[in-house]
């Protein structure tokens, strides 16, 4: 496969595509650290946005095979909120499948710059998802529960609070014990960017006004939350995505529920992950977004290939994926 001619010059992150077991290709390009010249390898740990929304969903259905937790429970009744003018019937389930209606705090069809939410409020606050409380809590509904699909974040920050709930545990602890270790994927979690572990490559942002890089430590939640920022590494997603598809998270008919699709048109919506349709069935993938982070990993069950693409500089790793499918496919 002749695929480094179609690799963007200056593309920086890393690029892995397997078939079944076998590694087809795989390659880390650019730096995790610009200013002294630290090269990005496999090993590399990226940033995901809201890619992490998929571990959250994971996490979710867990409980509910569990019995702890029901689809059609309410947030009204799981989280002792003053929810104001946000319904309080929401079910579970529309906040699964972004269907809820409640207020997102970060509007993506009315806001494009995800860094213009910390104008007024410092991002370094937000070190827990109830830390982003003061983003949605007193805004109204964006419309009626369950009447349309919709992406907001902020279900899915809520589906992470209603984890910590039942389980007594922060999010990412629990997620950590029910997925990350289950799954040998030593080399994710959700870090705070003034205490990174090794190996994580920083996010930079092109400053076009000054014409060089910028870090994105003031454009992004200082932790991730259920709407997203978990790091991880390529082989991580490999590991994740093989432990799903093996039934080894969730049993076999909740594993394809999850993957079956729920919501959306022309996109569509599982539970906590995309779905595209194919000439048999629909292919998952789940992806983030944010300043200086592009993340997408998909899988195509019919040809059983993995596909995942993460860069730290922001580049457009869907522009890409469609380029290397077409040379898949002359394969």
């Amino acid at each position: 496969m002749d695929i480094e001619k179609i690799i963007p010059t200056g593309f920086s992150g890393c690029i892995s595509i397997c078939q079944k077991e076998k590694i087809l290709y795989q390659k880390a390009y650019g730096y995790a650290d610009l200013p002294n010249k630290v090269l990005n390898n496999m090993d590399t740990r990226f940033a995901t946005a809201s890619a992490g929304k998929v571990f959250v969903a994971v996490g979710i259905l867990q409980l509910v095979e569990q019995g702890k937790l029901h689809l059609e429970d309410t947030i009204g009744a799981l989280l002792a909120l003053d929810w104001k003018q946000i319904d309080t019937e929401i079910t579970v389930w529309q906040l699964l499948t972004h269907t809820s209606g409640i207020p997102d705090y970060f509007d993506e069809s009315v806001m494009t710059e995800y860094e213009d939410l910390w104008v007024d409020f410092p991002n370094y606050r937000i070190r827990s998802n109830k830390d982003l409380l003061p983003l949605f809590i007193h805004k109204p509904m964006m419309y009626p529960k369950g009447s349309r699909f919709q992406y907001n974040n902020t279900g899915f920050v809520v589906l992470a609070m209603i984890l910590e709930q039942i389980t007594g545990m922060e999010f990412d602890k629990y997620l950590e014990n029910s997925i990350f270790v289950p799954c040998n994927m030593a080399h994710t979690g959700y870090y705070e960017l003034d205490r990174l572990p090794a190996r994580c490559a920083a996010n930079y942002i092109f400053d076009r006004e000054r014409n060089d890089f910028r870090t994105n430590i003031y454009s992004v939640d200082v932790k991730g939350t259920g709407a997203g920022g978990a790091f991880t590494t390529v082989g991580d997603i490999r590991l994740f995505w093989k432990n799903l598809l093996s039934y080894k998270l969730l049993s076999p008919a909740m594993t394809e529920n999850m993957l079956s699709r729920h919501s959306g048109e022309n996109q569509c919506y599982g539970y906590g992950i995309w779905l595209k349709k194919a000439v048999n069935n629909y292919n998952p993938y789940f992806q983030g977004c944010d300043p200086g982070v592009s993340f997408i990993s998909s899988f195509d069950r019919e040809k059983q290939i993995l596909i995942t693409l993460v860069s730290n500089y922001g580049d457009n790793v869907w522009k890409l994926k469609r380029e290397l499918e077409g040379v898949l496919n002359e394969n």
